[in-house]
């Protein structure tokens, strides 16, 4: 007979489903009108269904329902999966060689930037949360330091960026937030190595100095173990950035090096499908979150340059949007859902209001708002003046530096760095327990305050635009593309050709290689063919004299029919080495022609 089974399996996986569903039928308005995007729908339904109201979805009672720690466990492996699969995307879809291109304007991003990002959090978060020291303030102030790469990409990628923020802003954000991540560990394990080897550590009433009994308080060795500031740099320059850091980013570039390799190989064969050729991205992002992971290293940088190398000469990309490619789109779509509907459900309302930590609602606000002003913003206007390529005015380092959101990317940095510190019930320090009990609501607050913020500001900015009748981008050379179907959505910053019958797309975010700039090309082949014809003139003019005096030395009796016959003679292959060089050059304009396009942009 029937049995009924409403268990949190079936409920979760309905409601998922029904949300997409729903989402998914007025997904234009949702997105392209009223640019609410994926984030702020999906933590809405999961604070609506989570345990806080309809208890439809308790995380709780998944799996082994009640375990310990299992929430923080599910909650840091989705977030891994989440954050790596998008990295390896977000890293492809890059130009080709960005990297190599824009390797000024990243590291300045990245070492200057985000020190002074992680400094600035530091000092909003001593200034609002009290009882926490400056070391604990940075651990915390490490976890949001970097841009989520999951909004940001939805950000420079989406329908109002389509429409005005110029592609060399588009690409750097994109980028800069693909690198970030997985830079920001450097800096948590900075702080985290100077609080576990502190010494003249004032531990709490009936705790003890005893180092072993701290070791295996979590999997490895955590808690107070001394040595001072030097052997704290030291583990932190031998572990973090040669083993963690830089082996991660090489295994990374490896992998996908090996990737670009063998989709090239295949693609010559035709031995791989659409289906398989458009789920390499995802394939190659979990194979390296599971390698890397059990290796201890930096999964998510690992992720980021793995995408880059996949692409390294354009190839993929050019693959994947002669076939139309909405395969990762879609993935990116059904992870964003899946992974911000968890964020909703989990968020830890009750801890906003603690008498222990000093935590409380108004503190948190003051808070959310000192970071969206003093994170981000000062280091970019400091730094745009050295990014003249793709950074052009104040105005975009503004809107460069107020767009830096934090979300699913901080959740997997405070759920990472409960496995640095003890359990809060073996703390053996006052300093141990306030940073224990702060960093989780500090960071989720500041990940909901984040996105309803940078989601809400988006509709915000458009009606700004509007009313200032800013107009959209347009380009030269716009990308053409050709209809799916009668019945599609024309995407943002486009219009129909009738004559042509396709669609015309300004400031597309991932293209193909752009044609090359008919006069600077005209220009750059002029000069070369001019070489070509001036070297080629004077070995035909050495030629003559050579054939002329080598004929006058053999016999001084020779009669002028003979020196006619040897000019005429000359005057031949004269002609045939001019015409020889004339093929020449046209192969050597096309090679140019080639090379040309490989060229980085102006």
């Amino acid at each position: 007979m029937p049995v009924l089974d409403p268990s949190e399996l079936n409920v979760t996986i309905a409601i998922l489903g029904a949300f997409i569903l729903l989402f998914g039928a007025i997904s234009v308005k949702l997105k392209k009108q009223w640019y609410l995007g994926d984030a702020l729908p999906a933590v809405l339904l999961g604070i609506v269904l989570g345990p806080l109201s309809a208890k439809l979805i308790d995380a709780n009672q998944w799996g082994a329902g009640g375990a310990k720690n299992q929430v923080a466990d599910i909650t840091f492996g989705v977030c891994r999966v989440v954050i790596g699969v998008q990295l390896v995307m977000a890293g492809f879809q890059l130009p080709r060689r960005y990297p190599w291109h824009r390797w000024k304007e990243l590291l300045l991003l990245l070492l200057p930037g985000m020190a002074t990002m992680w400094l600035c959090t530091t000092g909003c978060i001593i200034l609002m949360i009290p009882k926490l020291t400056t070391l604990s303030a940075m651990v915390i102030a490490s976890l949001v330091t970097s841009s989520d790469p999951v909004l940001s990409q939805a950000l420079a990628k989406g329908p109002f960026a389509d429409k005005y923020v110029p592609r060399a802003l588009r690409e750097i954000i994109s980028a800069e937030a693909g690198c970030n991540d997985g830079f920001g560990l450097p800096f948590l394990f900075l702080a985290t190595f100077f609080i576990r080897h502190a010494d003249n550590v004032v531990f709490k009433t009936g705790s003890s100095d005893n180092k072993a009994a701290l070791l295996m308080a979590r999997a490895g060795p955590v808690g107070r173990l001394g040595g001072g500031p030097g052997k704290a740099m030291e583990l932190w320059l031998l572990e973090t950035w040669l083993y963690f850091f830089l082996v991660g980013a090489a295994v990374g570039i490896v992998l996908g090096v090996a990737s670009l390799y063998t989709v090239k190989f295949t693609l010559r064969r035709k031995w791989i499908d659409s289906e398989f050729l458009l789920l390499f991205p995802t394939a190659l992002g979990l194979f390296i979150i599971g390698t890397t992971g059990a290796a201890g290293l930096d999964d998510l940088l690992a992720c980021f340059c793995a995408g880059v190398a996949l692409n390294w000469d354009g190839e993929y990309l050019n693959e994947t949007l002669k076939r139309l490619d909405e395969v990762n789109s879609s993935i990116d779509v059904l992870l964003n859902f899946g992974g911000f509907i968890l964020i909703g459900t989990i968020i830890p309302w009750d801890q906003f209001n603690s008498s222990v930590t000093g935590i409380t609602p108004a503190r948190l606000m003051a808070l959310g708002v000192l970071v969206l002003i003093a994170r981000r913003i000062p280091a970019i206007l400091c730094l745009y003046k050295l990014m003249p390529s793709v950074i052009t005015s104040w105005r975009e380092a503004l809107f460069m530096g107020y767009f830096g959101p934090i979300g699913i990317g901080a959740v997997f940095y405070v759920e990472h760095a409960k496995h640095l510190f003890p359990y809060l019930e073996d703390a053996k320090t006052i300093e141990e327990e306030n940073l224990i009990r702060a960093m989780v609501p500090v960071v989720y607050f500041l990940v909901l305050f984040s996105i309803v913020v940078h989601t809400l500001s988006i509709p915000v900015l458009d009606c700004i635009y509007r009313w200032r009748n800013i107009p959209t981008i347009t380009e030269e050379n716009p990308v053409e593309i050709h209809h799916l179907a009668s019945t599609e959505a024309l995407p943002n910053n486009a219009y129909v050709d009738p004559k042509r019958k396709t669609i015309v797309v300004h400031n597309r975010f991932s293209r193909a290689p752009e044609p090359v700039d008919p006069e600077v090309l005209n220009q750059r082949l002029e000069v070369f063919a001019q070489t070509v014809r001036q070297h080629n003139e004077w070995a035909a003019a050495q030629y003559n004299i050579s054939q002329y005096s080598g004929s006058t030395k053999r016999s001084s009796t020779d009669s002028q029919d003979s020196v006619a016959s040897q000019k005429q003679a000359a005057k031949e292959q004269f002609e045939y080495e001019q015409e020889k060089a004339h093929e020449t050059r046209t192969d050597s304009e096309k090679r140019a022609t080639v090379r040309w396009a490989e060229l980085p942009p102006v």
